[in-house]
């Protein structure tokens, strides 16, 4: 059976709806942890003139692949072994950058080399977006968030929900501009920001 995340069948309408204006007139758009592929699939089959590339650690490429084999959508790519910290990024430039419900995974140090990575594969005025849970002036923004938090960190003390802030001043200082702090469901932010020159 392919793998399958009950968190990506719930929230992938909601991030469709948002990133739709800017990625309809098509381009090329690089998702970071694609994860089990099914944000890849649902966004490349609504969002036809854009051409999806999926990547992630090389153990999730099998999973990735029998959901891009199984849709057979011309405009999803094979996924790219990445591994953040790692490198081999890739050398394309890209019209846009996605990531979802990884910044909370990472360390924080995996979090600063991603950013500084996407700055160097991200066109000049393209869209770079991370969907999950933050928190804001080092708080909480929900009860639920809180207790998210609390079992994250129990499993690995490093990973944890980001501060809003903290990743605004990384991506500022990598030529990323904050364009949009978007409201998500389940107490969820998708932030957006723009490449500056």
């Amino acid at each position: 059976m392919k793998p399958f995340s009950k968190a990506c069948e719930n929230n992938k309408l909601p991030i469709l709806n948002i990133i739709s204006p800017f990625f309809c007139a098509g381009g090329d758009v690089l998702e970071i942890g694609s994860g089990t592929g099914q944000h890849a699939i649902f966004f490349a089959d609504n969002l036809p003139a854009i051409r999806w590339h999926t990547s992630d650690r090389i153990e999730n490429h099998v999973g990735i692949l029998e959901w891009i084999e199984e849709s057979m959508l011309p405009n999803v790519e094979f996924p790219l072994e990445l591994d953040v910290i790692s490198d081999k990024w890739p050398t394309s430039i890209f019209d846009g950058v996605f990531t979802a419900n990884t910044c909370h995974i990472m360390h924080w140090h995996e979090v600063v080399t991603m950013v500084e990575g996407v700055k160097h594969i991200l066109s000049v005025d393209g869209i770079f977006m991370i969907y999950g849970p933050f928190n804001y002036n080092n708080d909480y923004t929900s009860s639920s968030n809180r207790l998210f938090d609390d079992m994250l960190k129990e499993r690995d003390q490093q990973s944890g929900l980001r501060n809003f802030e903290d990743l605004e001043s990384l991506t500022k200082n990598n030529s990323l501009a904050l364009y949009e702090d978007v409201t998500m469901p389940g107490n969820n932010r998708l932030l957006i920001f723009k490449k500056v020159k």
